[in-house]
C-alpha cells in the first residue's frame, strides 16, 4: 500500500509531565476535530510515554519507549503538537524530543501549533518560540495557532467558544495541508 492510499497518520504530541494535562486535552480536541473532518489513523503521545528514557544526550542511547516516540513523530504524515508554558518559553523536555527528531524527517510535513499556559501573556509562545522550531525543520505549518489559557480549557473539556472556532480552524487547515502534501507525493510518484 502507497503513502497516498493508506490513512493519513497523524501523530497529536503533547509535552505533558502528567495525566490528566490540559496540553494533552488541546492535542486531542485538534485531533477529534480533525477526525471528524476526515478519516485518519490518528496516535496521541505524552512524556509519559517515552517513559524516563528521554534523559540522555545521544539518540542511540534513547529507551525503547522514547525511541518509539522518536520513530512515530518521524513517521507521521502530520502532526498535533503541544507544550504547556514554562517561564514565558516552551517545555525544556518538548524541545528535547525534537532535538533527537531527524530535520530531513519534518521537511514538508503538515503541523498543527498548540500550547497552553497560565495567562494570555503565555500565548505569544505559539507565535514566537513555536513557529520558529517548527520553521526551521521547514515543516507546512498550518496558519492558525490555537492557544489554551486556563479559563478556557480543562483537563477533560474545552470550556471557551472562541477556542473551540480556533481548534476548528487549525483541524481545517490541517486537512487541507495533509490533502496537499498527499497530492503532491501521489504526482510525483506518477
Amino acid at each position: 500500500m502507497t503513502r497516498s492510499s493508506r490513512l493519513p497518520r497523524v501523530v497529536a504530541f503533547a509535552a505533558s509531565p502528567k495525566r490528566p494535562a490540559r496540553t494533552r486535552a488541546l492535542v486531542e480536541a485538534v485531533g477529534a476535530e480533525l477526525s471528524r473532518l476526515r478519516r485518519v489513523d490518528l496516535r496521541v503521545y505524552d512524556l509519559m510515554d517515552a517513559g524516563p528514557g528521554l534523559g540522555v544526550s545521544l539518540r542511540e542511547d534513547l529507551t525503547l519507549p522514547a525511541a518509539r516516540l522518536i520513530d512515530e513523530i518521524e513517521n507521521a504524515d502530520a502532526l498535533i503538537v503541544g507544550t504547556p508554558v514554562y517561564q514565558g518559553g516552551y517545555a525544556g523536555l518538548f524541545k528535547h524530543v525534537f532535538d533527537f527528531v531527524d530535520p530531513a524527517r519534518l521537511a514538508g510535513k503538515p503541523v498543527v501549533l498548540t500550547a497552553t499556559g497560565g495567562g494570555l501573556r503565555h500565548s505569544l509562545v505559539v507565535e514566537h518560540a513555536l513557529r520558529p522550531l517548527f520553521g526551521f525543520f521547514a515543516a507546512h505549518i498550518a496558519p492558525t495557532s490555537v492557544y489554551a489559557g486556563p479559563d478556557c480549557l480543562s483537563s477533560d473539556a474545552v470550556a471557551d467558544e472562541m477556542l473551540t472556532q480556533r481548534i476548528g480552524a487549525a483541524a481545517s487547515e490541517l486537512s487541507s495541508l495533509i490533502e496537499i502534501v498527499r497530492a503532491a507525493d501521489a504526482g510525483a510518484a506518477a
